[in-house]
């Protein structure tokens, strides 16, 4: 592909693509009472979360967490939630979603901030990789923001996509800004990690399923 080929869109995979709110917050719980903390709903989880991840700590603790506090925390999380996992699916009428973007000749990535090594297989078993020109995971320490590796994502992809017609679906904040700092557009979905209410501050448009996601991608890169 030409860079004047197609719309694009990079997926976010945690809270979008994969529908896995139940191990996400059990994981946080489980996290928590490592240091005495009660446990908190999932509409609480999407009022007070964001990243780094250690100032969505800090909300909860009253304080940053010492480094000693993080690495056990986050330690706790990774193992509760790769348990867990596996019985989460991909979100309603995902697949299909992808299938059809890939048939109008569009092109779609993925940028998750979930472990690279343990993302591709995860990928690979729901039967959906041949639909995406790349697939990235994170690599280094956990807990950051995902505007540089949103850098390193679209670079990697030179000559295949253009940042002004792509369009990064993803349900936290934190994915319109790493659009915002490549130059790309951004949707967010209600249905992960954000209230409507913290994603509607963030001034892109919010939608409540990812086939609206979709049709305001397709209308933002046209």
């Amino acid at each position: 592909m030409g860079m004047h080929a197609s719309a694009h869109i990079v997926w976010d995979w945690n809270g979008t693509l994969f529908h896995d709110n139940d191990a996400i917050i059990g994981a946080t719980n489980a996290a928590f009472a490592e240091l005495g903390l009660e446990p908190i709903t999932l509409e609480q989880y999407r009022a007070l979360y964001c990243v780094p991840v250690p100032k969505f700590y800090e909300r909860l603790l009253g304080r940053l967490p010492t480094d000693a506090e993080w690495e056990l925390m986050d330690g706790v999380f990774h193992r509760y939630y790769t348990e867990h996992r596996v019985r989460c699916g991909l979100t309603d009428g995902a697949a299909e979603l992808l299938a059809g973007w890939r048939s109008a000749g569009h092109s779609q990535s993925l940028l998750s901030m979930y472990g690279h090594e343990d993302l591709v297989p995860l990928v690979r078993g729901f039967g959906i990789e041949a639909h995406f020109i790349r697939v990235d995971g994170r690599t280094g320490p956990s807990g950051g923001s995902k505007a540089e590796h949103m850098m390193r994502h679209l670079e990697a992809l030179t000559g295949a996509v253009e940042p002004a017609r792509t369009v990064v679906i993803g349900d936290a904040a934190d994915d319109a800004l790493a659009a915002r700092h490549v130059g790309a557009r951004a949707v967010l979905y209600t249905g992960g990690s954000h209230s409507r209410a913290s994603l509607e501050s963030i001034g892109v448009p919010v939608v409540d399923t990812l086939a609206e996601a979709v049709a305001e991608a397709r209308r933002l890169a046209a």
